[in-house]
């Protein structure tokens, strides 16, 4: 294994006992374009020490819903392994059996621990002058923090009684484990300067006792989670809506998966920690132009639905993987207005959408195209299509299911005054358009039993409902 890097855990002695155990003769190893590099390296180790017959999957695969399980299946292969991403996609619902490798990446969480130390105050209004008042406006801006004299004596000292800063930490599923130490580490006070030499001798104290510049306060996290995800992971298409916290902090390389989350929090202040360069930055997100370039293609396809009726709407199912839903698609087209004639919105199977593609399809035929496969691609991608392509969440918003975000309404009305929701893998997802949506349940009954005495013993229990 010396071909592998050693801060990234692959887990190939797990994998080696799977596949032995299940008897495997051939076995798919599928991996985002980022790890194919180390493809080949574990191909050999798996078949060396299993004697089964690797193939390595090297289409592209974005996330977890990019599981080929069937293409996998049809090349012969009883088993897959799927690395870089979380179990999204359950194990009893793929059509082989089905091993996921988060490929768990080690960082060095004593530097990222006083990383933020130094730059976010733990006074909750030193952090809210000095970080929030800083005034960066530029995308990828250096963490800029201005402080006053008493603020910085401040920094060496610990105050109990001091209102903590409230943060949010979350990452990708390669970075939670250094998301937790992190949490760990910034929700206990570190020692006062003077009391810094008696700190212990675990390496994070020694690396503190040279330290001067940073806050020793405790912070309050909060390590969000959105089910069925892990504690901190955060998709490029699910993310867990904040409650009150000042600022939040990603753990991860990129913006994609970061994104997710300001979407749905537009009002909180992002941070971005990569693990890579060591760099902290201050992100921020062109909310107004989304929503209003959202809006717009929203407007112009409940015209055309209007106009032209639900057989001007095409229903793309994705078939890239497991990102096409039947359910969601389903959804969508029972919850267009029929049309005069009857006729059902056109469903199409189509692995990847681009421009190219859809413009193939007759503006005289199709008006509106509905995309199954990520809510990202409409919303990163939709304006450079010619007609509205909307996600199943923006479909229900034209077909007039639901009231959606502000302003989307055709007649200039307030249609909806709450946030761009970033929740399609939720279980816990605001309606029946994405595709693990759980209804609420009803309040089951429970019977009250209530020891029997002298004039109850023949009385029979009563109903109640839970509450």
């Amino acid at each position: 294994m010396k071909g592998l890097p050693a801060n990234y855990n692959f887990e190939i002695p797990k994998t080696i006992h799977h596949v032995r155990k299940e008897g495997v003769k051939t076995v798919a190893l599928q991996m985002p374009e980022g790890l194919m590099m180390y493809g080949c390296a574990i191909a050999d180790i798996v078949e060396r020490f299993t004697g089964a017959q690797p193939l390595l999957l090297a289409d592209v695969t974005y996330g977890a819903c990019c599981i080929d399980d069937f293409t996998a299946r049809e090349m012969g292969a009883e088993m897959i392994v799927h690395y870089g991403h979380s179990c999204l996609i359950p194990v009893n619902q793929t059509s082989i059996k089905t091993l996921y490798i988060f490929v768990e990446i080690a960082i060095d969480t004593p530097h990222l621990c006083l990383s933020v130390r130094r730059n976010f105050p733990s006074s909750r209004p030193a952090f809210q002058r000095a970080v929030l008042g800083a005034g960066q406006s530029e995308p990828g801006a250096k963490v800029g923090i201005s402080l006053d004299d008493a603020e910085r004596d401040a920094m060496g000292k610990v105050d109990e009684a001091e209102i903590p800063t409230r943060l949010a930490l979350v990452g990708t599923i390669q970075f939670v484990a250094a998301v937790q130490a992190l949490r760990d580490d910034l929700e206990k006070a570190m020692p006062p300067l003077e009391d810094a030499d008696e700190a212990g001798d675990d390496a994070l104290a020694k690396v503190r006792r040279g330290e001067i510049g940073v806050w020793r306060g405790k912070y309050e996290i909060t390590v969000p989670q959105v089910r069925p995800l892990s504690p901190g992971e955060i998709l490029g298409c699910t993310a867990p809506k904040l409650g009150d916290v000042d600022g939040l902090i990603y753990v991860g390389d990129g913006r994609f998966h970061l994104e997710s989350i300001m979407i749905a929090n537009p009002s909180v202040p992002a941070f971005r920690f990569d693990p890579y360069s060591k760099k902290f930055t201050r992100e921020y997100y062109e909310h107004d132009e989304m929503r209003s370039v959202r809006a717009d293609a929203v407007r112009v396809a409940r015209r055309n639905l209007l106009e032209r009726g639900a057989d001007s709407w095409a229903i793309l199912l994705g078939t890239l993987g497991r990102q096409g839903s039947l359910s969601v698609m389903k959804t969508v087209a029972a919850g267009l207005p029929p049309s005069a004639d009857t006729v059902p919105p056109l469903m199409v199977l189509l692995s990847e959408v681009s421009p190219a593609k859809l413009g193939l399809f007759s503006d005289a035929e199709i008006s509106t195209f509905v995309q199954t496969s990520c809510p990202r691609l409409s919303i990163d991608w939709g304006y450079a299509f010619k007609r509205p392509l909307l996600s199943s969440y923006e479909a229900s918003v034209a077909a007039g299911r639901i009231t959606g975000w502000h302003g989307v309404d055709l007649d200039g009305r307030e249609s909806g005054k709450g946030d761009y929701p970033m929740d399609y893998y939720a279980d816990g997802s605001l309606g029946p358009w994405t595709p693990r949506h759980q209804p609420p349940r009803p309040p089951r009954e429970r019977t009250l039993r209530v020891a029997p005495g002298p004039a109850a013993a023949a009385a029979p229990a009563a109903p109640v409902a839970a509450a």
